[in-house]
């Protein structure tokens, strides 16, 4: 089982040199003038997969601004 589940890992995180180089490079798939309403208030697909942490980011700017994240 732990050597099945290690596999599955490396495959779903894949080199994390490569990755981290690429993240770097990367432009931010959330646009500057992106709303919390424009991104969640439909139940339509994202057009292209947005990382974790840039969503985090935008999230946690979202709830600061709302009072809601201190």
């Amino acid at each position: 089982g732990l050597l099945l589940w290690n596999q599955t890992r490396q495959q779903w995180v894949g080199n994390r040199r490569l990755n981290s180089q690429r993240q770097k490079t990367r432009e931010p798939k959330i646009g500057w003038n992106a709303t919390y309403e424009s991104l969640l208030g439909s139940t339509k697909t994202f057009a292209q997969p947005i990382p974790l942490g840039e969503m985090v980011d935008f999230l946690v700017d979202g709830w600061e601004q709302e009072g809601l994240y201190d």
